[in-house]
């Protein structure tokens, strides 16, 4: 996070299934707009145990990226949380 930022909150968005979770930008940034937020971080888990992103955590994560660059609302990261573990899509150059 840039210098002099803080973490807010964390809103849940959207609960998916086993395998499946359905994210649209406009409720991802919904709450961020109208708390007047410069940033966001995005994360979701793997049941799987796994954090590996899939094709749809990249292709979602572009669109979410690029949704924010259109409100003024930079997507930070998109974390995926495994089992004890972790991958930052930004520190893989995924986003």
């Amino acid at each position: 996070m840039a210098k002099g930022s803080r973490f807010s909150a964390v809103h849940p968005v959207s609960c998916g299934t086993l395998n499946t979770l359905l994210v649209h930008p406009r409720e991802t940034y919904k709450l961020a707009v109208l708390a007047n937020s410069a940033s966001i971080i995005a994360c979701h888990n793997h049941p799987s145990g796994t954090p590996v992103p899939s094709s749809e955590d990249v292709s979602t994560t572009l669109r979410l990226r690029d949704a924010g660059l259109l409100l003024g609302i930079e997507l930070l990261d998109h974390v995926i949380l495994g089992d004890k573990t972790f991958i930052s899509m930004k520190e893989e150059g995924l986003m």
